[in-house]
């Protein structure tokens, strides 16, 4: 009996092992003659957003201290072409982005910039503008391509490309995107572009990883300090396990970095689909991944989703959608005009015109829960700079 289903069996695996492929291949064609690479390759020239600060050791750093961009080399002094990001060099104001979600994590409209509140470190800031609408993204996709859990055609390699690809679905014609991928180290395989077909040609390359190690730490400071000078609606979006192993900074020094860069980080986890095929793996470590997300997100005002299945992301990418769009643009001066570099804490409620928590009811009539989801503080300049 056993023998007369070996036939059958290996017909119907070799039926599964096409039709894969033909998804994958089906994915990555627009890729072209990219496919041919073997995993991301590193090219020579400058970052995706702005130079690192040039000092000693980056001159004599080794590769692993340099992201290279791929559309633009050294030396190349480039007009900057409609739609391009703008960058600033000093803060005299403070932009806040803004989310208020009801208890079902639906965006709130129409609240008037009255009701908005503003401390920075417990005193009252006088909002200055305000803004609402779809305006322009400038957003880069941090995505983690680790041999830990993306090998070349594995589940997490093809769960990967999915929530990639599926985010870039959602985009207007008009919002800038870059690639950047990381294991060990971090690669931009694309710089900020409205051509889709840069994209598409970046993903193309994320087929093999080069190591096994994860360091998420370095990837999302360096991506997040690099776009700290960009104006306008800005974000890093991060696709990736949560799990770092060898990062040459710590937790709560990440944490430090990315409130200071003030550039809000969305994650998507993929941790808890991961978790059925990872060997070795503690509770603990998932938990504590899932816990980091949702730090990050929160405390630079950004939001994670951890989907425990590739059906959820549907939801994922419209709640996503809806974060990035959706927004209120506050702005205030600062009262503390200190040129002192210390991180100062910003809090943002709705309150009525007596100073009471503001009362927000549904269509019903009944009141309804929010949350307020905002940056948690931001960095002042130092002197010097």
């Amino acid at each position: 009996m056993m023998m007369t289903n070996l036939p059958a069996r290996s017909q119907a695996h070799g039926a599964r092992r096409r039709l894969m492929r033909l998804v994958l291949a089906t994915l990555l064609l627009p890729a072209g003659s990219l496919l041919a690479q073997e995993g991301p390759t590193r090219d020579t020239g400058d970052t995706v957003a702005k130079p690192k600060k040039k000092d000693a050791a980056d001159t004599e750093a080794t590769d692993q201290t340099k992201i290279p961009s791929k559309l633009s080399t050294k030396g190349d002094k480039q007009a900057p072409g409609p739609g391009s990001p703008t960058f600033r060099s000093d803060i005299t104001t403070v932009n806040v982005d803004v989310g208020v979600l009801d208890n079902k994590g639906r965006f709130i409209p129409g609240i008037p910039r009255g009701n908005f509140r503003i401390m920075e470190d417990g005193v009252p800031q006088k909002i200055t503008d305000s803004a609402t609408g779809e305006t322009p993204i400038t957003i880069c996709l941090v995505i983690e391509f680790s041999a830990r859990y993306q090998r070349f055609y594995s589940y997490g390699w093809l769960e990967t490309l999915n929530a990639v690809y599926g985010f870039l679905q959602t985009l207007k014609p008009e919002d800038q995107v870059a690639v950047v991928a990381f294991d060990l180290r971090s690669t931009i395989l694309s710089d900020f572009s409205t051509n889709r077909m840069d994209t598409q040609e970046a993903l193309s390359r994320l087929r093999i990883p080069g190591f096994s190690e994860s360091n998420m730490f370095d990837a999302l400071t360096e991506v997040a300090d690099r776009m700290s000078s960009i104006e306008g609606r800005k974000a890093v979006l991060f696709i990736g396990s949560g799990i770092d192993t060898f990062s040459k900074i710590t937790y709560d020094e990440c944490r430090r970095k990315l409130q200071t860069a003030g550039v809000p980080v969305y994650a998507l986890g993929t941790m808890q689909m991961a978790r059925m095929y990872a060997t070795g793996m503690r509770e603990l470590d998932f938990l504590q991944a899932e816990n980091e997300l949702r730090t990050f997100s929160k405390e630079t005002g950004g939001q994670a989703w951890v989907p425990h299945m590739m059906q959820e992301y549907g939801a994922v990418f419209q709640a996503l959608n809806q974060a990035l769009r959706n927004t209120y643009m506050l702005s205030y001066s600062p009262t503390n005009t200190a040129r002192d570099g210390k991180f100062r804490k910003i809090k943002v409620d709705l309150v009525s015109p007596t100073g009471d928590p503001l009362r927000i009811t549904d269509e019903k009539g009944k009141p309804m829960k929010y949350v307020v989801i905002a940056k948690t503080g931001y960095t002042a300049p130092r002197e010097v700079e």
